[in-house]
């Protein structure tokens, strides 16, 4: 068989694998997968949601490649997405940070071409970094001719990208998928996949995970480490009725979640990851026996290995984080495993 060239870099979006997790719940009669979003070119789902915004825009005579500049806000994924996209495209990039933007993110960003501006302080009024980040991104693209803002956290071009990667679940599985375990930030990864499930009367049930100190659901705001899992800001996209339930996952949860699926599974992955891996291991009991549940693996471990998988860093910001155990018996312990 003669192998086919991809047409350029957006055809190398999409299309991730879906694989089984033999291993991740012991005694557990029925099925697991992943679909591993890490195997997109810029290494995370964002890459689905990037190219998505871009062409819409490009289509739309809103981005003119060669003369347009493009300003988002990103706690990372979403920004290396944009850059690489923008680059193919001849698109000047100015990402917006803030300071908890990790070192390699800042490096592939500027290695892309993207121009940071950094937000050092969070918003006096919320406390959160993405309400700072947001007015910052207003007062450039009003200051800076032929700029368009993508925002993510609005736009019908961002769930419209999550519409293929549900239909690739659900071809792979051939309609057969019980139960779909979807992280949230902007809402548009669970939003695509659920207006697509609903459209075609698929019985899939989709378990939305949540952060701990996130107010997409309407809890309280709190304190979080892990970027790109939850939000202090409720997204315009958001809608908790396309959810069928909620589990709200701590970061030291998303961390064992984490240190669980590279043990049991050998997969590195990042904190969105390994809060959806904490979900199922603390949902799999209530599920029905030969259920087909997969997870949403949003991106790698690579670039969380000065925090996630550090075990000082991890000491010093949660003490002994255990793994999510398979005989949990209350929603918000750690259940039995090997501490870090």
């Amino acid at each position: 068989m003669t192998a086919v060239a991809s047409e350029g870099l957006p055809g190398l979006v999409g299309r991730t694998p879906l694989v089984e997790l033999e291993n991740l719940v012991a005694q557990f009669r029925g099925r697991v997968l992943a679909k591993l979003e890490r195997f997109n070119p810029g290494g995370s789902v964002k890459d689905r949601t990037a190219l998505s915004i871009v062409l819409g825009a490009i289509r739309r005579g809103r981005l003119e490649p060669g003369r347009s500049v493009v300003v988002e806000s990103s706690s990372g994924n979403l920004g290396i997405g944009l850059a690489q996209v923008c680059r193919h495209h001849g698109l000047r990039f100015i990402c917006v940070v803030d300071v908890k933007a990790t070192a390699a993110n800042r490096r592939l960003l500027r290695a892309y071409g993207a121009e940071l501006d950094v937000v050092t302080e969070p918003d006096p009024d919320t406390g959160e970094y993405l309400s700072a980040r947001l007015r910052r991104v207003r007062e450039i693209v009003e200051n800076t001719p032929e700029a368009f803002w993508p925002d993510q956290y609005a736009n019908p071009d961002n769930p419209r990208a999550h519409r293929r990667t549900m239909a690739e679940i659900d071809r792979a599985l051939g309609g057969r998928l019980d139960y779909l375990f979807v992280s949230v930030g902007t809402f548009g990864t669970l939003r695509g996949c659920a207006e697509y499930v609903r459209e075609r009367g698929l019985a899939t049930r989709i378990i939305g995970v949540d952060a701990v100190g996130s107010v997409i659901f309407g809890q309280p705001p709190g304190p979080r480490l892990l970027p790109g899992h939850g939000a202090g800001v409720r997204p315009p996209l958001a809608d908790a009725a396309l959810a069928d339930d909620v589990l709200h996952i701590s970061d030291a949860e998303s961390v064992a979640g984490c240190r669980a699926l590279v043990e049991r599974e050998g997969i590195l992955a990042g904190g969105s990851s390994g809060a959806v891996t904490a979900a199922l291991l603390r949902y799999h009991a209530r599920l029905p026996q030969n259920s087909t549940c997969v997870l949403i693996c949003p991106d790698g471990g690579d670039r969380y290995l000065d925090t996630i998988y550090d075990d000082a860093w991890v000491r010093r910001h949660f003490g002994d984080v255990r793994h999510p155990g398979q005989e949990m018996t209350t929603e918000a312990g750690l259940g039995t495993g090997h501490g870090i």
